[in-house]
């Protein structure tokens, strides 16, 4: 954060920057972290985007939550969608989406995919009151 290059006319607010401590963390979080970048490498040009995976890395371990076991709901066919099973399915989304959630209330997370416009949308149409009108 004090280097030469890393400069700001308002003390940085509003802005984020990470800082990459190779030593940072316990072995075993290392070694995911080089999975991690690995997996990247790896795939860079099949999938441009980082899936923010250290950010969630980071987020599942402050918050204790494991993003990956949210309860998923299999549908063979549509007469099969049960008032129970769209229940389940909106709370992982929320939990899902909570989970990329800062703490004070912004995501620092990439958006990348189809999607990626969906939390955006959602919001505004909560705020304007027409959730119900739009989105039924």
């Amino acid at each position: 954060g004090n280097e030469p290059w890393v400069t700001s006319r308002n003390n940085h607010v509003g802005r984020q920057y990470w800082e990459f401590d190779k030593n940072g963390g316990t072995l075993e979080e290392r070694c995911h972290v080089e999975n991690i970048r690995q997996h990247f490498y790896e795939n860079r040009f099949h999938v441009k985007h980082s899936s923010d995976l250290l950010l969630r890395l980071q987020f599942e371990k402050e918050r204790q939550i494991d993003i990956k076991n949210l309860g998923k709901v299999n549908i063979e066919s549509e007469e099969e969608i049960s008032e129970e099973a769209v229940k389940t399915t909106l709370r992982r989304a929320l939990r899902f989406y909570s989970t990329l959630q800062a703490e004070d209330g912004h995501w620092p997370a990439d958006y990348g995919g189809p999607l990626f416009l969906l939390p955006g949308l959602v919001i505004s149409l909560y705020i304007m009151g027409v959730v119900n009108t739009v989105l039924s």
